[in-house]
């Protein structure tokens, strides 16, 4: 007989505001689709955030990539079926884990430009801390699907990674910087932006559907989503291929 239970997800932590909103979206969402209080097996694992910080300061993304890694093997041992991370900014090191990595992972970039382009978007605002912007995580994703990436100004990037670092991975909404943030992507949409992607997965806190100036492609929420999908859908043997 086939086992037809769901995949067993695995969540690669980074910050608890992300790794919990995901946790949560997959958790309270997977009821729809399999009744009752049911949602798939999911296991968290994250080291201290600080760690994370640490390497990122020091621009060390091979610590990045072990930190990831460490994670990636607790979670293999824990029974999971693949790998999800709800942090963008450290999947910077995506290309140092996945060759190394004992289990499959979703993309969290991946999974928004899919979104992205399933939406008839084309010209996408990138928010999110500077170590993300400033990187080719989100452009690499996009452009293969022939979309456009717009990352904000030196200055916007410095305050809104401010914002994030200092606030939002501590829980901390403040109205003058969430209208900052605002402020930011209503600019970036009067340049031709179509949509924002919400490449923190902090930036769900403040930012949506409600207050965004652009259409919000709320990567947190996109990747837990992907995650169910798989979970609910694949075989146990398409869990175990890339």
């Amino acid at each position: 007989m086939v086992d037809k239970s769901p995949l067993h997800i695995g969540i690669v932590g980074c910050s608890a505001e992300g790794a919990s909103l995901c946790y949560r979206v997959i958790c309270t969402e997977a009821p729809a689709i399999l009744g009752g209080h049911a949602h798939p097996e999911v296991t968290l694992h994250t080291p201290s955030l600080q760690a994370y910080t640490d390497c990122l300061q020091r621009d060390d993304t091979q610590g990045i990539a072990d930190l990831m890694l460490s994670s990636a093997q607790k979670l293999a041992g824990a029974g999971a079926d693949f790998l999800i991370c709800p942090d963008n900014t450290i999947h910077r090191a995506f290309d140092r884990v996945e060759p190394r990595s004992p289990l499959p992972w979703l993309h969290i970039a991946d999974v928004v430009a899919q979104a992205a382009g399933d939406r008839g978007y084309r010209r996408l605002a990138l928010t999110g801390t500077r170590w993300l912007v400033e990187s080719s995580v989100y452009p690499e994703k996009l452009v293969s699907r022939g979309l456009e990436c717009v990352i904000p100004d030196p200055g916007e990037r410095a305050e809104i990674d401010r914002i994030i670092m200092d606030e939002l991975v501590r829980g901390l909404a403040k109205p003058e910087s969430t209208a900052y943030t605002l402020q930011v992507i209503d600019r970036l949409g009067r340049e031709g932006c179509d949509a924002v992607i919400l490449g923190c997965t902090e930036l769900p806190i403040v930012i949506d559907q409600a207050n965004s100036p652009l259409p919000p492609l709320d990567s947190t929420r996109l990747l837990a989503r992907a995650a169910l999908r798989r979970a609910v859908h694949a075989t146990p043997a398409e869990g175990t291929n890339n």
